[in-house]
């Protein structure tokens, strides 16, 4: 218990750390304070959880089960866990894929790999892998597998039950995708009261969900020219300093404070700079609510493709629901047996009855 609380401590002090920095590279926030709202775990939430308008939305997520890939309270959830232990790597939070056209130290093929190298971090592999040892040989719900008391615990150690395993690798893929919005122009615009480059780089002020985000293993198509996301360091600001001179930097271009709320994913009070021009900050989290619930969408599908019809929609049903054992059914097979066995029982009863009638 004392190793849980000074890890989680440790892990709310170095988030709030960073976010008292300009420009956070958290992205969109895990905690309530800082200048963060814990904007993770309400575009979750607003996106998969039955509690709010994603109730009509099919297979959404239960309340608890939707605590753990979200995150409440202390807890950082499946969601949140990049900003716990992968807050230095880009390809998390895609980061580093920046680019203006025209004189700029990059190229767009090096700003290319970047984005390459977050997709291929936020692949569903993990999670798809685990998603399977939630089932037993004859596609029973496995309790073990799948209850979620006491509450997962990923961060500490390798979490052994199989639902809690699946969700974070999920909840990780969502953390990069909904960063993407947050840190990238592909859904805003530049600010048209000053001159466009560097520190106000281009919006290409698309929709959502982007092509781009293919998590299945397809390749992507190639991003448009004037895609960028921000670098950053960890002197993150405008102008960039550092490996960042001259370029766009994630202080620049993030949209990572606001409110948003957990139900709708109605959006407002902006609080960065790119954030507060037009409104920037409301079109990354409708383009996140859309993109999580397309991804979602998009994992549902790799289960049943790679588990079958009868598998897969099993082990989705236990994903969403908080008593998948008692929800989600047993086996095909089992039910096939004890369907067989009542035709057993009803034909030897007739053999008897005609029996007794030839007697008589």
């Amino acid at each position: 218990m004392r190793r849980r609380r000074f890890t989680v401590l440790l892990c709310l002090l170095v988030v709030l750390g960073l976010a008292a920095a300009p420009g956070s590279a958290a992205g969109f926030g895990t905690i309530d304070t800082g200048g963060q709202s814990r904007e993770h775990e309400r575009l979750t939430r607003a996106a998969l959880s039955c509690a709010g308008d994603a109730g009509s939305e099919p297979d959404c997520i239960e309340p608890v089960t939707v605590d753990y890939l979200a995150g409440h309270g202390h807890e950082f959830g499946a969601v949140g866990a990049p900003d716990s232990d992968e807050l230095s790597d880009p390809a998390a939070h895609c980061d580093d894929a920046d680019y203006v056209a025209g004189d700029y130290p990059r190229t767009r093929d090096q700003a290319t790999a970047s984005l390459v190298d977050c997709l291929n971090h936020l692949r569903f592999g993990e999670g798809l892998d685990s998603a399977q040892y939630m089932l037993g040989a004859d596609g029973e719900v496995l309790a073990a597998e799948v209850g979620l008391n006491p509450e997962c615990r990923s961060r500490e150690q390798r979490e052994d039950r199989a639902k809690c395993a699946t969700l974070e690798g999920f909840g990780r893929a969502l953390h990069g995708v909904q960063d993407f919005y947050a840190h990238s122009n592909w859904a805003d615009r530049a600010d048209p009261a000053r001159p466009v480059g560097d520190e106000n780089p281009p919006g290409l002020d698309l929709p959502a969900p982007t092509p781009l985000l293919d998590l299945r293993g397809a390749a992507a198509p190639g991003p448009p020219p004037g895609l960028s996301t921000g670098c950053f360091v960890a002197r993150d600001e405008v102008p960039g300093v550092a490996s960042c001179t001259l370029r766009v930097t994630h202080a620049a271009l993030n949209k990572d404070r606001g409110r948003i709320d957990p139900a709708t994913g109605a959006a407002s009070d902006p609080t960065t700079t790119r954030g507060m021009v037009g409104n920037n900050f409301a079109k990354a989290v409708s383009g996140v609510v859309t993109e999580t619930r397309r991804q979602w969408q998009d994992f549902r599908s790799e289960l049943v493709a790679r588990y079958g019809t009868d598998r897969g929609e099993r082990i989705i049903c236990a994903l969403t629901h908080d008593d998948p054992v008692n929800d989600c059914g047993g086996s095909s097979l089992a039910v096939a047996l004890a369907v067989l066995a009542g035709l057993v029982v009803v034909a030897l009863g007739a053999v008897l009855w005609l029996r007794r009638r030839r007697r008589a």
